[in-house]
């Protein structure tokens, strides 16, 4: 599912309404569902975008209606890679997470490579870390091309997209699963299975 969530990313904006979405919420206010849409899970979801330097962090409310860019962290091979799940570990549990979305990487045809493999690994990894908290992989596909043009469109210049892009992408999946449980009433995605399970 492709979204342009317009706004999501600016300060003081408000995403679109696209069709089966439902608008951000003064505070204090109720949430009103649109035709064909259903109530979502209550609770925080994180979403985190993989990536071989930084994983970009997104949160919802505890309403499950926006996501929003959260945070970065460093990331890499070995010792620096345990550094940033252990950090993602004290996000979920700090946040009160129901659930973690990792991004999986495809092709435009749908297949895997690479990217998908480690996404998936670093996914196993992190279910086994945060159990029983759910670790779930949804498809990332556009998602940093999506956060690039929000960005671009809110003003940043390409160094400063740079250094928000990858939890801005995060929120761009997260929002995209969101949108997917009100639609269909079911979480997106795939369970992930932890790894010494």
């Amino acid at each position: 599912m492709l979204l342009r969530p317009r706004g999501v990313l600016g300060s003081g904006s408000h995403p679109a309404l696209l069709p089966g979405s439902v608008p951000a919420l003064l505070p204090g206010s109720v949430p009103a569902l649109l035709p064909g849409s259903v109530p979502v899970r209550e609770g925080v979801r994180l979403a985190v975008d993989v990536g071989s330097v930084r994983v970009g962090v997104a949160r919802s409310d505890p309403g499950g209606i926006l996501a929003t860019p959260l945070t970065m962290v460093s990331a890499g091979p070995g010792a620096q890679a345990e550094l940033a799940k252990a950090e993602l570990a004290k996000l979920a549990a700090g946040a009160g997470a129901i659930e973690v979305i990792v991004g999986l990487p495809t092709s435009l045809s749908g297949r895997e490579g690479a990217a998908a493999a480690a996404a998936r690994t670093f996914a196993a990894d992190l279910a086994e870390r945060l159990a029983p908290i759910p670790v779930r992989l949804v498809d990332e596909r556009f998602t940093t091309t999506e956060a690039h043009d929000a960005l671009r469109r809110g003003g940043k210049g390409s160094r400063a997209r740079r250094q928000v892009v990858d939890a801005a992408a995060a929120a761009v999946l997260l929002q995209a699963a969101l949108d997917t449980e009100r639609a269909t009433g079911r979480p997106a995605g795939q369970l992930v299975t932890r790894a010494r399970a």
